[in-house]
């Protein structure tokens, strides 16, 4: 069986946010086993899995796209949306827009340090569309 449904996750601002509970709580009953995939519709906004524990770790993720992937370099041509453009696609390459969790016993199967990270990029905020669909 297979469920579907788009999540809006609401304007959270540059950064990197751990949305595990939202995303659950806008879940229907998680079956005994499956897989559950979300995708970010959204071409300057990512998702990705990782520590869940520690709070300096989103701030870290944040230095270190932003040192790596800086505004204003001078050779970038699309930026008719502001000079956080182009770095915020490239960003979301990094992180990619997709993540896959197994299901088990009704409930996700990350592990004990892990979480469901949604990467805003873009300096204005505004909400985002996952669409989320579990494979029973």
């Amino acid at each position: 069986m297979i469920q579907q449904k788009t999540i809006i996750l609401p304007a959270m601002g540059r950064g990197f946010h751990i949305v595990t509970d939202e995303i659950l709580k806008a879940l229907p009953e998680l079956p005994s086993a499956g897989i559950l995939h979300l995708f970010i519709k959204h071409t300057s906004a990512g998702l990705c899995i990782n520590e869940n524990a520690d709070p300096t770790v989103l701030e870290d993720f944040e230095s270190f796209f932003n040192k790596i992937v800086p505004e204003g370099m001078p050779f970038l041509k699309h930026t008719i949306e502001g000079p956080d453009d182009m770095p915020a696609h490239v960003k979301s390459v990094l992180t990619g827009h997709s993540v896959t969790i197994p299901i088990t016993d009704g409930k996700l199967n990350l592990g004990t340090w892990q979480g469901i990270y949604y990467c805003e990029f873009r300096n204005k905020r505004s909400n985002r569309e996952v669409v989320a669909t579990i494979y029973s």
